[in-house]
């Protein structure tokens, strides 16, 4: 500590104070929030490892349908399109680390969020298969619950988007 920061004009500092705890408590504080930011970082390292391992596969899962002549199969075209979907997710998660370790405001996290679910869901109405359940009335259940689902997200969406408009609004008046 230099000599104005430990006898300023104001006086003693807080280290010269009898509550020289404080000054460890933050210090702790500090040691465990760059801690946890190193962690999220490498969260986010790894999530954009495995986007660019998911990025190669399924460019050569596409090079391999395209030899073997299973590029105009629908179930095979569908196949990637629910990998490229889970690789939006992916990207998707990744930015929420990163808005989290860039210490983003809630309303960008929460829209993350929200996009996320809605990438997820979209991904789990295009691979959705009726013959993988046991009956149709379990089918239909799992489609109306996919359905509630987006539905939810979407209304999530437009109230987050017509409240951080007003939001936007109030707080430059």
């Amino acid at each position: 500590m230099s000599d104005e920061q430990s006898a300023g004009p104001e006086g003693p500092s807080d280290t010269d104070s009898p509550d020289a705890s404080k000054s460890l408590e933050e210090q702790y504080s500090r040691i465990i929030g760059r801690f946890v930011q190193g962690v999220e970082l490498a969260a986010a390292t790894v999530f954009a490892i495995l986007f660019a391992i998911g990025v190669i596969d399924l460019m050569l899962q596409i090079l391999e349908a395209m030899q073997s002549g299973s590029i105009t199969d629908p179930l095979v075209v569908i196949g990637f399109i629910d990998t490229g979907l889970l690789l939006l997710i992916i990207v998707e998660v990744y930015q929420t680390v990163l808005a989290y370790v860039e210490e983003n405001k809630t309303r960008r996290i929460v829209q993350l969020v929200i996009y996320t679910g809605v990438i997820a869901m979209v991904r789990k109405a295009i691979i959705f298969r009726t013959g993988e359940y046991a009956s149709t009335k379990d089918a239909l259940f799992a489609a109306g619950s996919y359905g509630i689902i987006i539905f939810a997200l979407v209304a999530l969406l437009f109230a987050e988007q017509n409240y951080g408009s007003n939001a936007g609004l109030l707080s430059e008046e």
